[in-house]
């Protein structure tokens, strides 16, 4: 008779909700409990603060180069934290450009493709490009330029008056010239420990228990 009641008890929650309930060993039905996962949605837009791993930039990093990073801030949706913090991405330098001679600045850039919370699970992600670009460096490729001009009309004017300055100035200007020419840019480095804000190009849909 009481094997009975079981089998009934669980044709019943079957019935209820297309899921058996879990029943203890010793037959006990009173103490079931449900085993299904909650699926929560993360949006796209959502940005992820990431701490880097180890650093990367446009003179030592080449494209699809690895980097890696640790969640820096849980990611919460709805008030419950979905991806804790420490939690590890991953992903790959996607541009690496260094500086040209006449114009350009190091460039480099990376999206991240992967992050594994704390558990059995981990989940595919699409970011969108984080980008850093070194600063420009056109005023002091003018100081370049100007000074050794400046000091050619000096020297042409000591050695033959207006004359010796026409001639000093197109001197000292072309040395200039010649300087930045020859002369790279700044490069961009992005060292290890550097906190990234890196935003979701598409949702990410993850399992809780």
């Amino acid at each position: 008779m009481r094997r009975s009641l079981i089998v009934a008890s669980v044709l019943a929650g079957i019935m209820f909700n297309g899921t058996p309930a879990l029943v203890r060993a010793d037959g006990d039905a009173s103490s079931s409990i449900s085993a299904v996962a909650t699926h929560v949605t993360i949006p796209a837009g959502t940005v992820l603060r990431l701490r880097t791993t180890r650093g990367f930039g446009s003179d030592i990093s080449r494209v699809e180069d690895p980097v890696t990073a640790t969640l820096a801030r849980a990611v919460v949706v709805d008030g419950r934290t979905v991806i804790p913090a420490g939690s590890t991405a991953s992903g790959y330098v996607s541009e690496a450009t260094r500086p040209g001679k006449v114009k350009g600045r190091g460039r480099v850039a990376v999206r991240f493709t992967r992050i594994d919370p704390a558990g059995p699970e981990s989940y595919a992600i699409r970011t969108r490009p984080w980008v850093a670009i070194a600063p420009a460096t056109k005023k002091k490729d003018a100081l370049t330029i100007g000074i050794p001009a400046a000091g050619g009309a000096a020297i042409g004017a000591l050695i033959d008056g207006k004359k010796g300055a026409g001639i000093g100035t197109a001197i000292g200007g072309g040395a200039g010239t010649a300087a930045v020419l020859t002369t790279r840019g700044k490069d961009v480095r992005i060292g290890r420990g550097a906190t990234l804000s890196v935003r979701l190009s598409e949702s990410v849909t993850v399992e809780l228990r």
